[in-house]
């Protein structure tokens, strides 16, 4: 090998690596720019819920866990999806992020967009839903659906539960809205 052929060879060497150190940060950069605005629209859509109900903060600050999906969208005709994106919440602390998805069959027609909340109300529930990559709601996690009835008022049966979901703030139109059989998988945390 020669000089030059050895100077080639730093100068290249040098360059790929700067390269990779370049496409590193700048991946780095989108992941925590996708985290902080995901960060922000979970503490938006808290805000929503508790202005929904004035039990809900209340509810929130006891839990052992909260899991928040700002924007889920389904949608289908005949055959349908979903998808979101959400943050675990314990206490004020981010204790993972998760997706949620699914598809139907059947009575899904048009398309839709909610929020979810789901309230782990006891550490034996957010313990056993944290220790698995993914859960199925109805097969795996048992979650009750909160609805209000007459004054805005809870079913309090449905508040015993170990795992409360709320749905709210709907935007479309869609004939299937319901959360049973939706899957919460765990993403890869952000570097």
């Amino acid at each position: 090998m020669t000089m030059e052929d050895s100077t080639m060879s730093r100068y290249s060497h040098g360059l790929i690596t700067g390269i990779v150190a370049a496409a590193t940060i700048t991946v780095s950069a989108v992941a925590l720019a996708a985290t902080e605005d995901l960060n922000m629209r979970v503490e938006d859509t808290l805000n929503r819920f508790y202005a929904q109900n004035e039990q809900n903060r209340d509810l929130v600050e006891k839990a052992a866990a909260v899991l928040v999906f700002p924007s889920v969208t389904k949608a289908g005709a005949g055959v349908g999806g979903e998808y979101g994106e959400g943050e675990l919440k314990v206490g004020t602390k981010t204790a993972g992020y998760y997706k949620v998805t699914g598809a139907s069959i059947g009575a899904t027609l048009g398309a839709a967009r909610r929020s979810e909340v789901i309230v782990f109300k006891t550490a034996e529930a957010r313990d056993k839903f944290i220790s698995k990559k993914d859960w199925t709601i109805g097969a795996d996690l048992g979650v009750a659906v909160a609805k209000t009835g007459a004054g805005r008022e809870y079913d309090t049966e449905t508040l015993h539960k170990p795992v409360v979901a709320f749905v709210f703030g709907e935007k479309g139109l869609i004939a299937d809205a319901s959360i049973e059989g939706a899957k919460l998988t765990r993403l890869p945390k952000a570097e």
